[in-house]
């Protein structure tokens, strides 16, 4: 691995995340269905109140997702913060999500599949790959979350981990961890209201050197909308 002073907000390499986003500004339509491309990343503006759904289309994919303070990116949904505020590392329908300064974010109101999701793990990344024996470049959750934000003109000041929607990630009563199927179906929902101005990015996982993303390991699309 190439050593170099580490910039979060410096992509390793790119895809369509930075050029497709679905408004220049993040602002969207309400009610109107949007996609996220395969191994592609998406950046979003929230008001408070409004609702986010997003939608597991063939029911194996792994949606990476964040969100940031509107007001203050520097306060960002924390998932070692939610662990201690939830007291559990599964998210149900009823739970609020907070930042890193314990401030709630999101509260979870929807969600159509077994429950199963993951707090655990960090992002794919760049190294990730080259640990797992890539030699050209792979896209990456880490690059989609800032090329994303990049997209609707913003920087990304910090990597956090993830909030991952349907990732299978079962921990054993001796602490040891695997990389699992979903077991969510197609079109399971998962589904949030903002209780501050936000920014949240979604990424369709591009993992396919584990079978996070079904049987196949074939990374494929997620849609998502807005509500009022």
């Amino acid at each position: 691995m190439t050593s170099f002073a580490y910039d979060p907000a410096v992509y390793d390499g790119t895809n369509a995340s930075r050029t497709s986003a679905v408004s220049a500004n993040g602002w969207l339509e309400i009610e109107k269905r949007y996609r996220i491309p395969p191994r592609c990343g998406v950046a979003v503006r929230l008001y408070e109140g409004q609702l986010l759904s997003v939608e597991n289309t063939h029911g194996t994919q792994v949606c990476d997702f964040w969100a940031y303070l509107a007001a203050d990116m520097g306060q960002f949904l924390s998932m070692s913060h939610c662990r201690t505020w939830l007291q559990s590392v599964f998210p149900k329908i009823g739970d609020v999500l907070v930042t890193n300064r314990r401030q709630p974010l999101l509260e979870v109101i929807e969600d159509t599949s077994p429950g199963v999701h993951d707090t655990v793990m960090s992002c794919c990344d760049w190294p990730r790959y080259q640990l797992l024996g890539c030699t050209d470049y792979h896209d990456n959750c880490a690059d989609n979350l800032r090329m994303a934000l990049a997209a609707v003109g913003l920087s990304v000041p910090l990597v956090p981990d993830p909030f991952n929607l349907w990732m299978n990630i079962p921990i054993m009563p001796d602490g040891a961890t695997s990389f699992e199927p979903t077991v969510s179906s197609a079109g399971d929902r998962f589904g949030m209201r903002a209780l501050a101005d936000c920014i949240a990015v979604m990424s369709a996982c591009p993992q396919y050197k584990t079978p996070i993303n079904g049987h196949d390991a074939m990374p494929s699309e997620l849609y998502f909308s807005v509500g009022a």
